[in-house]
């Protein structure tokens, strides 16, 4: 009786916590105008993501050479391009491509880098080692040319794009993973849980990835306008979407040439543009709510 007393006692102190803490971000985040800012463009554009096969007035891949190369109008809103597609319509579908490339990309890319840095960290030696130098010699090349040298060799298309981004990026969330297990490894409860016999594999888990993965989050929010940006360079070079897919890189390629028709290539770098600042903002922000000593000068 008095274990189950104890134990629902500690389970309602522990979601109080939870509770405290989460009232606590929402305190920061309401005080952080930039990241409510970005926060708000990242919604808008999640809903045109998700529901834009229901809001966009044509198809984006219906051609209509009568109407090709129309400037910004009422039937039109953003124009057309060369093939007579509708911009605007484009645009929007292609954001159901360009933003879920940057999430999926991030996302594999810091789980790979935060286990393998966190395991090399942790178990040092001979791997740690190994595990260091091959991510020095990824980062040895721009991101942007190893990511076209990887395209290249297996071939255009956005899932050789996404697998070549993912190859460029996770050597720095290994390196930001490491130093934090490094730092949290010598701590005096680490020490304590090794003394009363805790297994390795438990305290990696239980102990040191909890503790560590606050910076791996931020660089993650902030590195999602990155990976779309190095995915529409790779598709602007011929290397990512193949045509006539809506993607945002792609479709400012088409308007390279055609300086007159400036609309073709405008409206996707605006709509690029406003993701990633929204990215940004919101990074920003969160940098701010999980740093203790930010939160205590606010």
């Amino acid at each position: 009786m008095t274990n189950t007393v104890t134990s629902t006692v500690w389970t309602l102190q522990r979601g109080e916590a939870t509770r405290g803490r989460v009232r606590a971000a929402w305190r920061a985040l309401r005080r952080n105008r930039a990241a409510l800012i970005g926060a708000f463009i990242l919604l808008v554009w999640f809903f045109i993501a998700l529901t834009a096969p229901y809001i966009i007035p044509y198809d984006p891949d219906q051609q209509n050479l009568a109407d090709r190369l129309q400037p910004p109008n009422i039937t039109h809103w953003f124009g057309t391009d060369e093939l007579g597609r509708d911009i605007f319509s484009r645009v929007l579908y292609g954001a159901r491509i360009s933003i879920p490339i940057g999430l999926i990309v991030v996302a594999l890319s810091s789980l790979m880098g935060m286990f393998v840095g966190g395991i090399s960290g942790y178990i040092g030696g001979l791997f740690d080692e190994i595990v260091m130098r091959v991510a020095d010699a990824v980062l040895a090349f721009p991101s942007l040319v190893l990511a076209m040298a990887i395209t290249a060799a297996l071939g255009p298309s956005i899932n050789n794009a996404m697998l070549a981004i993912v190859v460029v990026l996770w050597p720095t969330y290994a390196r930001v993973m490491r130093g934090q297990v490094l730092a949290i490894k010598s701590m005096e409860f680490i020490e304590a849980a090794h003394a009363i016999g805790v297994p390795n594999w438990r305290i990696f888990l239980r102990h040191v990835l909890p503790n560590s993965y606050t910076p791996i989050l931020v660089k993650a929010t902030l590195d999602v306008g990155n990976a779309i940006i190095i995915a529409a360079g790779l598709s602007f070079i011929g290397l990512g979407a193949v045509p006539p897919t809506p993607e945002w890189g792609a479709m400012i390629s088409m308007g390279r040439l055609k300086f007159a028709q400036w609309w073709i290539a405008t409206f996707p770098g605006l709509a690029m543009f406003t993701v990633i600042i929204g990215f940004n903002f919101l990074g920003d922000g969160l940098r701010d709510i999980l740093d203790p000593r930010i939160r205590r000068r606010a």
